[in-house]
């Protein structure tokens, strides 16, 4: 996919900020610090158009990308980090899932993991309601560089396992070497109508 233009487009905490347009629209969700923001700017090539944050838990919106003029990225708050306040950890949870079940244009959820660590709790609570719910998932396994080519389908089985996917399924990503952008490109590219 050649990226033309991404733009951020908004944010929303309930259905009122969604775009409403037509538009496709991808979710990216994932605990936090799974490496969302840099993905996300590793897949169109703009460093700073998600921010990046040493600060888990940052996210605190449904933030909205058009990419293309042709569909949108929605990048999902992160989940599972203590420092953030319970109160507000609590209304992130009815805000995704209203969006994830109520938006029309919603396509595909790119579900992030870490390759290097088994899928914890709140991953496995998150994978369970998704698959519940027969969203459309495509896994990735993020940070595939912080780990040895030998190692990784060790890594890869743990998390295939743990989640009940086909290891083949999931995408080996890096953001800092681009490995898994095109296979990632092309899963986004079956996305089709209204659901």
């Amino acid at each position: 996919m050649r990226v033309i233009s991404a733009e951020f487009f908004g944010g929303a905490v309930d259905e009122r900020g969604w775009p409403k347009d037509g538009r496709p629209q991808i979710a990216f969700a994932g605990r936090s610090n799974v490496g969302k923001s840099s993905l996300i700017n590793s897949l169109v090539g703009r460093k700073g158009l998600v921010k990046t944050s040493g600060t888990p838990g940052k996210t605190r919106e449904i933030n909205f990308f058009i990419v293309n003029d042709l569909f949108y990225f929605v990048d999902l708050p992160g989940f599972g980090f203590a420092r953030v306040p319970g109160k507000v950890q609590e209304g992130w949870g009815p805000m995704i899932e209203k969006y994830l079940l109520e938006s029309r244009e919603m396509r595909l959820v790119v579900f992030l993991l870490d390759i290097r660590h088994e899928p914890g709790k709140n991953d496995l609570v998150m994978n369970g309601w998704l698959r519940h719910h027969g969203l459309p998932i495509a896994y990735v396994a993020t940070k595939a560089d912080k780990i040895s080519r030998g190692s990784r389908a060790g890594h890869i089985k743990v998390i295939s396992d743990s989640l009940g996917a086909d290891a083949d399924d999931i995408i080996q990503y890096s953001s800092t070497t681009g490995e898994g952008k095109d296979d990632l490109w092309k899963r986004i590219s079956t996305i089709g109508g209204n659901r």
